[in-house]
């Protein structure tokens, strides 16, 4: 009955260990760059596997490695994709000529930013708290590489009364795949 105890213990912590490792990971919430989505203290699940096999999607809360640090972790939302064209202008963010309803902001970006075009094989993240946070607007970040993204967040699980899953908002009149229309920048014909 001990061994059998032993070996369930076992192959438990083995299992835990590989999930971990290679499908999901823990992530501490520091700052509040992404308030009033995701709050200081707040602990994620971030999916590590889920980039293997397909992209960045634009609304997914990402985790990457800072560009100036690769040992520190920054959490942003993912607004850009390669070949879309972005711009914040008059409070507004704008993409490929689309301005966003981001009803997850509390208030509208306070600076200009762009027009820039997001590279192949990158994305363009902000915080939710456009006005203290440092996203893809600030030239230490910029555009994000895929190969820096280490997964997509999924559940905030701590505190145990906070509990909740991370849903992506739904972006109307921006092209699903970017380049798929003409690009218009805000104020021209």
């Amino acid at each position: 009955m001990i061994v059998e105890y032993a070996n369930m213990v076992i192959v438990a912590l083995v299992l835990a260990a590989f999930i971990m490792t290679f499908v999901a990971r823990s992530f501490l919430v520091q700052g509040s760059s992404m308030e009033p989505t995701l709050h200081h203290g707040e602990r994620l699940l971030v999916n590590r596997f889920v980039y293997r096999f397909s992209e960045p999607e634009r609304g997914d809360i990402v985790v990457f490695r800072y560009p100036e640090n690769p040992r520190q972790m920054f959490v942003k939302r993912v607004i850009g994709l390669p070949g879309d064209l972005v711009e914040i202008t008059g409070g507004v963010v704008y993409v490929s000529g689309m301005g966003l309803v981001e009803p997850y902001i509390a208030e509208p970006p306070i600076g200009e930013y762009g027009p820039a075009l997001v590279p192949a094989k990158r994305v363009f993240v902000l915080g939710d708290n456009r006005n203290c946070s440092h996203d893809s607007t600030y030239e230490s970040v910029g555009m994000v590489p895929y190969s820096s993204i280490q997964g997509k967040a999924f559940l905030v699980y701590w505190p145990l009364g906070q509990i909740r899953t991370c849903k992506n908002p739904s972006y109307s009149g921006v092209p699903d795949v970017p380049g798929s229309e003409m690009a218009i920048v805000p104020g021209t014909p």
